[in-house]
């Protein structure tokens, strides 16, 4: 799930680096939910992101209630004390995420270090 406060140009640029070149079929879904738009009001959309990625892309209006969330929230927290919860990471510096945007990075989820 990304928390997407800048909207504009930013966000262009993250669904430009998790488009793929293959269909969607089968991969996990990511969820783009729209808070703001500092960075601005307006997006281009390509049709092949929407086919190469499982994207949801939700307003704040669309957010569930909070029994929802809250419950969500427990269940996440329950797997992180079990152990079952695992997330690929790789760490790439802020001078590097150019060339690590342009990599296949679907196996794993960048950590930007300033």
């Amino acid at each position: 799930m990304i928390i997407d406060y800048l909207w504009g140009r930013p966000t262009e640029a993250l669904l430009k680096a998790i488009t793929g070149k293959e269909f969607a079929i089968g991969k996990s879904e990511t969820r783009l939910v729209e808070v703001g738009e500092s960075a601005g009001s307006t997006i281009t959309l390509p049709a092949a992101v929407l086919r190469s990625t499982a994207l949801t892309i939700l307003g704040t209006g669309g957010m569930p209630s909070w029994d929802i969330l809250t419950d969500a929230f427990q269940q996440v927290m329950n797997s992180v004390a079990r152990g079952t919860l695992r997330i690929e990471t790789e760490s790439v510096p802020l001078a590097e995420i150019e060339d690590a945007w342009e990599r296949d990075a679907h196996a794993h989820r960048l950590v930007v270090i300033p």
